[in-house]
């Protein structure tokens, strides 16, 4: 059972909330000055699914997703044919909307040899991102509370942030990408256990 401790501090009163010793501390949040471009896209409106669909057919060199649930048709194709023209593709998804999902498409871009590790360590990995190239010399970092299912683009009121050429920004996402990663669970490993 986790324990929480509340410590109060400062000359006017912080609340800072204690984590479990394997919990990594990014530190303060910090301010990054404006940079490259911002694209707002809305659903059911706006075609954010295509939009995705051409981010991902701009990627040159890698594309590091982060789902929470995973069953767009058009965006695992398109992955997938990122994959095949050389582009390293890594996924990581949430482990029980991957479970519960019977149209997921993880097992899809598994079978594909995209690199899929589930988050098992949250009650909920509620990340909904996109890099593109984060290393590269025009990143993108794609976000917003739009999950890559079809009823994200048909059915709910979503919206989705293209932004483009802030290497700070992107360089931020990639690391939080790669402390995810680091603690989730590869999807044949996963596989190979009693879930």
């Amino acid at each position: 059972m986790r324990r929480i401790a509340f410590v109060a501090v400062l000359a006017g009163l912080t609340f800072s909330l204690a984590r479990p010793a394997a919990a990594f501390d990014a530190g303060p949040p910090r301010a990054l000055p404006a940079q490259g471009t911002v694209e707002a896209v809305f659903s059911p409106w706006q075609d954010v699914e295509g939009a995705l669909v051409a981010a991902i057919r701009s990627a040159r060199r890698t594309l590091h997703v982060q789902a929470y649930a995973f069953t767009s048709r058009a965006l695992a194709a398109a992955l997938v044919e990122a994959h095949r023209r050389g582009v390293s593709v890594k996924v990581l998804a949430d482990r029980e909307q991957a479970e519960r999902m019977e149209n997921s498409r993880l097992p899809q871009l598994a079978a594909a040899g995209i690199a899929v590790a589930l988050e098992v360590r949250y009650a909920a990995a509620h990340n909904k991102i996109l890099l593109i190239d984060a290393e590269g010399e025009a990143p993108a970092v794609i976000t917003g509370s739009y999950n890559f299912t079809w009823s994200a683009q048909a059915k709910n009121a979503e919206n989705v942030l293209i932004l483009r050429g802030h290497h700070a920004l992107a360089r931020g996402y990639l690391d939080n990408w790669r402390r995810h990663r680091a603690e989730a669970v590869a999807w044949e490993d996963y596989l190979k256990t009693d879930n």
